[in-house]
């Protein structure tokens, strides 16, 4: 008769064995792969693909490529050129998330320029997943980062012309998209006011990982935090299946924990991009009266390297980046259009 404990050991070595398996696997079968929301992921996908092309871990690429709009001086949705809330204060968000179920997170942090490294040091320093306000600015010092002014003059303009008429309309689509408007063309001051870098990564070893890289809202409540340093909701990975991302209106995506939503989906047998458009589809069910006028959209990489993206709205591209071609920018398919 096999003893009970016997058989317990005997269990564990199997599940341990398919577990290497899998992931020896998963690593032959995939095809490395970045891909980011908007075309301003262009340039993040680059740096990304650097760290990968060399043998680079996901979670390594996911944060370099994070950290380029984060100083893009023209952006105003991500980072240190980020519009400032109401009341003129410029507060970041950022996560990051790698194939072992690792995450950390920051929000309203102020005077910081890169969130998404503060979020990898909350991950790997601390016994916590996220830090907000003022103590995430006390960690982010203690852990060497530089405190700086944020608001920038070209932000500080636009926000004493939007307080003439203090009208808070967040409207679909990023500022930074050449897509829904003419090139060169004088956007408002109070249209496209928001978006979000997100960010996935396969390697060339199967590992998954992801990063999620904002200042939110323009013009919010001071101490508004939206999807993006939420894990499950702006940012969701698991190594076994996919990971997802989200842009758009945050409070959509928090209240359907979208990102895990995605993966979950994808985990029940669903494509990417069959993952990508159920999730939306349940936002629209669930808001028809608000969702002729929000968007919100989801990008999602399994871990075989296939892509998915969906939003509720017209005018959602990603950008890609592979072995075959570094700048790639596609439309997504949407509800509206």
């Amino acid at each position: 008769m096999t003893h009970r404990r016997d058989f317990f050991k005997t269990t564990l070595a199997v599940s341990s064995l398919l577990g290497i398996a899998g992931t020896a696997s998963a690593a032959s079968s995939s095809k490395p792969i970045v891909v980011s929301t908007w075309d301003f992921g262009v340039a993040a996908n680059q740096a990304a693909w650097e760290v990968i092309k060399t043998g680079g871990h996901a979670l390594d690429a996911v944060e370099a490529g994070a950290r380029i709009p984060e100083v893009d001086m023209k952006n105003h949705s991500v980072g240190r050129a980020g519009y400032p809330d109401r009341d003129g204060h410029v507060s970041l968000d950022a996560s990051i998330m790698d194939e072992r179920w690792r995450c950390g997170a920051v929000a309203a942090l102020e005077h910081i320029a890169h969130p998404i490294s503060v979020a990898r040091r909350v991950m790997e320093k601390t016994p916590h997943v996220l830090l907000v306000g003022a103590g995430a600015l006390q960690f982010a010092i203690e852990q060497g980062f530089q405190p700086e002014e944020l608001l920038t003059p070209e932000s500080e303009a636009a926000w004493k012309d939007w307080l003439k008429e203090a009208r808070y309309a967040p409207v679909a689509n990023s500022e930074m998209s050449t897509y829904g408007h003419a090139p060169g063309s004088v956007v408002p001051g109070d249209v496209h006011n928001h978006d979000t870098l997100g960010i996935l990564a396969l390697d060339a070893q199967g590992r998954l990982s992801g990063a999620c890289t904002t200042s939110g809202m323009a013009w919010k409540l001071r101490g508004r935090v939206g999807d993006s340093p939420i894990i499950g909701a702006g940012l969701y990975v698991d190594g076994e299946i996919g990971a997802a991302t989200s842009t758009g209106v945050g409070e959509e995506v928090i209240r359907n924990a979208g990102s895990f939503l995605v993966v979950e989906l994808m985990r029940q047998g669903r494509t990417p991009q069959q993952a990508c458009e159920e999730a939306v589809m349940r936002i629209v069910k669930r808001r028809p009266e608000a969702v002729k006028t929000l968007q919100v959209g989801f990008l999602a990489l399994n871990t075989k390297g296939d892509v998915g993206a969906f939003a509720i709205q017209k005018g959602f591209v990603y950008a890609q980046c592979d072995a075959a071609k570094t700048d790639l920018v596609v439309p997504a398919k949407s509800v509206f259009g």
